[in-house]
């Protein structure tokens, strides 16, 4: 009896084997191309072990994605110049545009602990941030994000991914108009859970500024008046989320803290 398709290509992806990979040109959609991938993805038991792979947009912006495994852990990164193509991957975002990309992920034990930072971008549409600025009574910054778009210097998540529970331990993102710093979770496709503090720039630079003499010398002494900011919570089901602000009167140290990590940084 003769093996069918199936199960030969079971056999041939069961082995150890390495693919040495050269190809010309790459489409990561219809807008996107990578000009020269070279590297490689070695395999075991069906599954990518180690790869390095490397490549070039059309406009000379780099591309680089590896594996690495030891006996206990798997380190994933991806790094790209570009970071529109991966992040358009995720529908509930619209109107990304600009912006860097970089990714590290290890695995142990089937739990990844990860970290993703995405530096200088603009983004126009976010239903959930929409929702929330507008119920924040922030109508000026509501509009930007339907218009030109709101931007971001810089935005890193770390988070932890178990089976089909994705916890965040810390979302921030710091931009000319507006900071935000969430943390919750995300089971599978069933309940979100996020809670956070958004706050407008003319807060955070009136707050700073009040810091003695570290203050003056991060923002002046000259600082626009602004309201302060709000504290929400968004929860259920990720077609039926139910959000709710409140008032913030002080800062957290937490939110001061890593804001000036991003101002003195830049």
């Amino acid at each position: 009896m003769k093996a069918n398709k199936n199960s030969e290509n079971e056999k041939i992806f069961s082995k150890n084997f390495k693919l040495n990979i050269k190809i010309k040109e790459v489409f990561l959609d219809k807008d996107h191309l990578i000009k020269d991938l070279d590297g490689y993805l070695t395999f075991n038991d069906s599954k990518v072990i180690d790869a390095n792979l490397a490549g070039d947009f059309s406009d000379n912006q780099r591309v680089n994605f590896t594996i690495k495994s030891t006996s206990n852990e798997k380190i994933t990164t991806l790094y790209s110049d570009l970071a529109k193509p991966f992040v358009n991957r995720y529908k509930f975002i619209k109107g990304f545009e600009e912006g860097t990309l970089d990714f590290h992920s290890i695995k142990q034990n089937d739990v990844s602990n990860s970290k993703l930072i995405i530096d200088n971008f603009k983004v126009q549409e976010v239903p959930a941030l929409a929702k929330l600025l507008t119920l924040a009574s922030l109508q000026g910054i509501a509009d930007l994000l339907t218009g030109e778009g709101i931007r971001f210097t810089d935005f890193e998540m770390k988070f932890s991914n178990n089976n089909e529970l994705m916890r965040i331990e810390e979302l921030y993102a710091i931009g000319p108009a507006i900071s935000l710093l969430i943390d919750g979770y995300v089971e599978n496709d069933d309940l979100v859970s996020l809670r956070g503090t958004m706050v407008p720039a003319t807060t955070i630079n009136r707050t700073i500024s009040s810091i003695p003499i570290l203050g003056d010398i991060l923002v002046g002494k000259k600082v626009g008046e602004g309201v302060f900011g709000v504290s929400f919570k968004i929860k259920g089901p990720p077609k039926k989320l139910k959000t709710t602000v409140n008032p913030v009167k002080t800062l957290t140290p937490r939110f001061i803290t890593r804001t000036l990590e991003k101002i003195k940084k830049n």
